[in-house]
């Protein structure tokens, strides 16, 4: 067998190509290996003390989009040994509100707690049911917990409910400042059978603000499977999500994203937005600062 011959794998050729880019194929397929269909006891207990979950999806006319739900604890739950119920669903104002409305639409999702610098991440096709949202899985497993800033949940929800989301084209000066501040992000990204969403984390300033149109971030090391820039290889629109701890707005970004790679080996993805979505107080959830 040669050094690159294809063993079976949970990766496609996008990711295969950004790996090999990187050098790091025998250390992806290590770490391939525990890349699942089914959820483990202890994967369901995990999700049914989380109070948000981050899901990833294309809609009708291919934008791609990542979308904050929240819940009390137990609103997402195993409901199978490859299946998670989601209750209630996204809001019907959400970008993938109509995609979310049809049977098969492939998701991509990630419960990330930041009290426990934990996260699991869910990859499967989604169908509405009466009180929400089932998702069959084809892909789990977990991260560890490296660029991930803990955070503290206080108790209670906060007493406004979600405003009314506005849209643009282009980053307002206050939007601009957020994002240059944020030490946590999600991304989203698709490619031709199926969906993903990712956690990005450093400290403040990693996201570089480039325009109103534009942004950028160096890709830092993680785990080498190397599934969000496989992705992009293969279909480069993405959508990010920013969420304000404090005030629970979202700010959902959908555009286009590609890879640079400089000769030192880094690097770096540059992001050209179509289209913002900020949702005043859309989590009743409310967290501490970085701790």
């Amino acid at each position: 067998m040669t050094p690159h011959a294809e063993v079976q794998t949970p990766y496609h050729q996008g990711s295969r190509t950004v790996q090999d880019k990187a050098g790091v194929r025998t250390q992806a397929d290590h770490v391939g290996r525990s890349i699942g269909q089914g959820i483990r006891p202890v994967a369901a207990a995990f999700l049914e003390i989380q109070p948000m979950l981050v899901l990833g999806g294309a809609d009708g006319a291919g934008a791609v989009h990542a979308s904050l739900l929240t819940g009390a604890p137990g609103f997402v739950r195993a409901t199978g040994p490859r299946q998670i119920s989601v209750a209630d669903g996204v809001p019907a104002t959400d970008p993938l509100a109509e995609t979310l409305a049809r049977d098969g639409a492939p998701v991509g999702t990630i419960a990330l707690d930041p009290r426990t610098r934990r996260r699991m991440r869910l990859n499967g096709r989604a169908r509405p049911t009466p009180r929400g949202l089932a998702i069959e899985a084809d892909k789990v497993f977990s991260n560890c917990p490296k660029y991930i800033v803990k955070r503290e949940l206080y108790e209670g929800r906060r007493p406004e409910g979600p405003g009314e989301p506005r849209r643009g084209t282009g980053l307002t000066d206050e939007q601009r400042a957020f994002v240059a501040a944020a030490d946590t992000f999600f991304l989203a990204t698709v490619h031709a059978h199926g969906a993903d969403a990712s956690h990005r984390g450093g400290d403040p300033g990693f996201v570089r603000v480039t325009s109103p149109y534009a942004l950028e971030w160096d890709d830092f090391p993680g785990n080498a499977m190397f599934l969000s820039l496989g992705n992009l290889t293969q279909n480069p629109r993405a959508g990010l999500l920013f969420l304000d701890w404090t005030t629970g707005t979202t700010l959902q970004l959908t555009g286009t994203a590609e890879t640079a790679y400089a000769p030192d080996d880094t690097r770096t993805v540059r992001f050209t937005l179509t289209e913002t979505t900020e949702t005043p107080h859309a989590s009743p959830w409310r967290w501490s600062g970085p701790r």
